[in-house]
C-alpha cells in the first residue's frame, strides 16, 4: 500500500498536472480513486481554497469587481472607422427570435445586431443604448424614455416609438406564450408619446424596473416584423451578410451605426464549433480570434499559451442541481435534506471549479450581490449516514436510484460526476445521462425531469432569479417549487421601495432555501474567456454573450 507522503506527492504533482492542462479532472478523479480517495477528499487534501484577498473568493466579489486579465494586455479601442475582420468562436445557435433566445451563442448574435433600450455595464450600471435618458415619476410608476436621434433599422426605415411599443406588447403578452411574459406582466401599457419618447405604466413598483429592460430578450424589433428568427432587420451595429446555422454567420459593420465610434472593424466572423475545446484549439491554431466560454482546465492551460490573453470575471451564475418537488420522490422532504447532507459543497467547488468561483449556499443571492447577501443560515455538514437514515424514514431503506439529466456544456458533466461520486455513499443511485445542451434545453424537456442540473447565467439584480425560476407560477420553475412563504417574500423585495425591508426579506429566501428548497448552487462560477494578443477594447461580460464585439478592434 503506498504510504501516505507519497500519495500526498502524487496528489500534489496530479493537481498542478491540471492546473497546467496535462490532465483533465476525469483522470485526476479516476487517479484519486486508484489511490483510495474521493475526488472530494483529494480535493480538500491536494487544493487550497483561495486566500480572503483573492479575487475569486466569496469575501473579493462584489457588483463592481473588474476583469481580470493575465498575458500580453490589448491594446485601447481605436478610434471610428474599424477595418479588418473579427473572428469568434462560439457554440451553434438554435433559436434566433430575440424574445426566445436562451444560450451565449444566440444572445451574443443578436446583441450584435439588435439594439435593447437600455444595457449594462461591467459595472453592472444601466446605461444609455437606445434610449438616451429616463425620467421616473414621484410615485414610482410611470418610466419615460427619450430615444436617440437618427437611428434606422439595417433596411434603412427610421426607429420610431411605435417599433419600441409593438416590441414590448409582444414580449408581455401571455397569448404569445413568451418567456417574458411574467417578467413584463407588472406592465399595464406602453405608449409612444410624439415622436421620440415612450411610456412604460407599471402596475406596482419596481425598484429594478430598468434592469428588466435591460433583460437579453429585450431587443428592439421593428413593429409587425415576421420571420424574427431567420430574417435579421436590427438597429445594431452589425449587419447580416450571410448565416449556415451549421457553421457559421457572416456580418459586416453598419455603415450608420448611431453610437460614436462602433464597430471597431469593418466585418464580424461568428465561427459555430461543436464543443468548447474544439474552439479553444482554434485560437491556439490561430482561426479565430476571441473565445467566451470554456471548461475551467482548459482555461488555466491557456493562461501558459503564448500570445494568448486570457480574462475572468466573477459573476453570479450558478449551476443548479434540482430534485422535482411536485411529485415522488423529491415531494418527500427527507429525500430533499438527504440530497442536501450528502453534498459536499467545499469539495465540489475545489475539484469542479479549481478554486475560481465563489462557494454556493443552495440559494441565488450569491456573494456578488454584497448588499444582500448573507450568511446567517448555516449549511449543515455533510452527513452521508444521516442521509441514508433520512431515505429510510422517507421509504427507501436499500437507498434511491434517479435517472441524471446534464447539459454538455461548461463544467456540468464534471458536476454530476463528482456528485454521483458523493450521493452514492449516501445510497443515492443515479445514472448520469449528458445531452446536448440544444437537446437539454430543446423543447422545454429540461423543465420535466425529476432530477438534473441546470446553469443559469449571470443577472444584475437577484429578482431576476426569484420570479423566473422559483416563485409558484414562474415560466422556468424547474423544480416545481411552490412555497407560500416565499412567494409572499418574493413580491415584496421585488415591490418595496423600502431598501431595509427588501434586505430583509432576501435573508428570509436565503434561510428558506437552505432549510427546505428543492435545490443545491455548490458554486458560482467565473466568466471565462480568451482572446489572442492585440485585440484592442475586448472586455468579457458576466454574461459572455454580453460581450460588446462592437468595442474590439483588430491589429492592422
Amino acid at each position: 500500500m503506498t504510504a501516505r507522503p507519497d500519495r500526498d506527492r502524487i496528489v500534489e504533482a496530479a493537481r498542478r498536472d491540471v492546473f497546467a492542462g496535462r490532465l483533465s479532472r476525469r483522470g485526476f478523479m479516476r487517479l484519486m480513486s486508484a489511490l483510495g480517495l474521493s475526488a472530494g477528499a483529494a480535493a480538500l487534501a491536494a487544493c487550497g481554497a483561495p486566500s480572503a484577498g483573492s479575487p475569486t473568493s466569496p469575501a473579493a466579489t462584489n457588483a463592481a469587481e473588474p476583469t481580470l486579465a493575465t498575458g500580453p494586455q490589448p491594446t485601447a479601442p481605436a478610434a471610428a472607422g474599424g477595418a479588418g475582420t473579427l473572428r469568434v468562436a462560439t457554440e451553434i445557435p438554435v433559436q434566433l427570435d430575440p424574445a426566445q433566445a436562451s444560450s451565449d451563442a444566440e444572445i451574443l448574435i443578436l446583441h450584435s445586431v439588435y439594439d435593447y433600450l437600455v444595457d449594462i455595464d461591467g459595472d453592472n450600471n444601466i446605461v444609455p443604448r437606445l434610449a438616451t435618458e429616463w425620467t421616473v415619476s414621484d410615485d414610482g410608476l410611470t418610466y419615460t424614455l427619450t430615444l436617440a436621434e437618427g437611428v434606422t433599422f439595417h433596411d434603412g426605415s427610421p426607429l420610431t416609438p411605435a417599433d419600441v411599443v409593438w416590441t414590448f406588447d409582444r414580449l408581455r403578452d401571455p397569448a404569445n406564450a413568451l418567456p417574458t411574459a411574467d417578467l413584463y406582466a407588472n406592465i399595464v401599457s406602453v405608449e409612444a408619446v410624439g415622436d421620440n419618447a415612450v411610456t412604460f405604466t407599471l402596475a406596482e413598483t419596481n425598484p429594478f424596473f430598468l434592469y428588466d429592460l435591460s433583460d437579453n430578450h429585450a431587443l428592439v424589433v421593428k413593429a409587425e416584423a415576421t420571420d424574427l428568427g431567420t430574417r435579421f432587420n436590427g438597429t445594431g451595429p452589425f449587419r447580416v451578410v450571410e448565416y449556415s446555422p451549421e457553421n457559421r454567420m457572416t456580418l459586416e459593420a453598419n455603415p450608420a451605426y448611431f453610437v460614436p465610434g462602433k464597430p471597431g472593424v469593418a466585418s464580424l466572423e461568428l465561427i459555430f464549433f461543436p464543443d468548447q475545446a474544439a474552439a479553444v484549439d482554434a485560437l491556439r491554431g490561430g482561426q479565430v480570434d476571441v473565445t467566451l466560454r470554456m471548461p475551467t482546465p482548459l482555461f488555466l492551460a491557456l493562461q501558459q499559451e503564448p500570445g494568448v490573453v486570457t480574462q475572468q470575471v466573477a459573476t453570479n451564475g450558478f449551476d443548479l442541481v434540482r430534485l422535482r418537488s411536485d411529485r415522488e420522490p423529491g415531494s418527500i422532504p427527507q429525500v430533499v435534506q438527504a440530497l442536501k447532507l450528502a453534498t459536499d459543497r467545499q469539495a465540489i467547488f475545489e475539484t469542479v471549479t479549481l478554486g475560481l468561483g465563489a462557494v454556493g449556499r443552495d440559494s441565488p443571492i450569491g456573494p456578488l450581490f454584497a448588499a444582500y447577501y448573507t450568511e446567517a443560515t448555516p449549511i449543515p455538514e455533510r452527513d452521508p449516514a444521516q442521509a441514508r437514515a433520512l431515505l429510510a424514514e422517507a421509504g427507501f431503506p436499500d437507498g434511491l436510484s434517479l435517472d441524471f439529466h446534464v447539459p454538455d456544456s461548461g463544467d456540468r458533466p464534471d458536476l454530476a460526476v463528482v456528485l454521483k461520486e458523493q450521493w452514492a455513499e449516501a445510497g443515492i443511485n443515479v445514472n448520469v445521462i449528458v445531452e446536448p445542451e440544444s437537446v437539454y434545453y430543446g423543447e422545454n424537456g429540461w423543465l420535466e425531469v425529476d432530477l438534473g442540473i441546470t446553469g443559469w447565467a449571470s443577472r444584475p439584480v437577484p429578482q431576476f432569479y426569484l420570479d423566473v425560476m422559483l416563485v409558484s407560477d414562474a415560466v422556468w420553475n424547474e423544480s416545481h417549487f411552490s412555497d407560500a412563504e416565499f412567494d409572499e417574500l418574493a413580491r415584496v423585495a421585488g415591490t418595496t421601495l423600502d431598501e431595509a425591508e427588501r434586505t430583509r426579506a432576501y435573508a428570509e429566501i436565503q434561510r428558506i432555501l437552505i432549510e427546505r428548497g428543492p435545490i443545491i448552487i455548490p458554486y458560482f462560477f467565473a466568466s471565462l474567456g480568451a482572446a489572442r494578443e492585440g485585440l484592442g477594447g475586448f472586455e468579457l461580460r458576466a454574461f459572455p454573450g454580453r460581450t460588446d464585439l462592437a468595442a474590439i478592434t483588430v491589429p492592422a
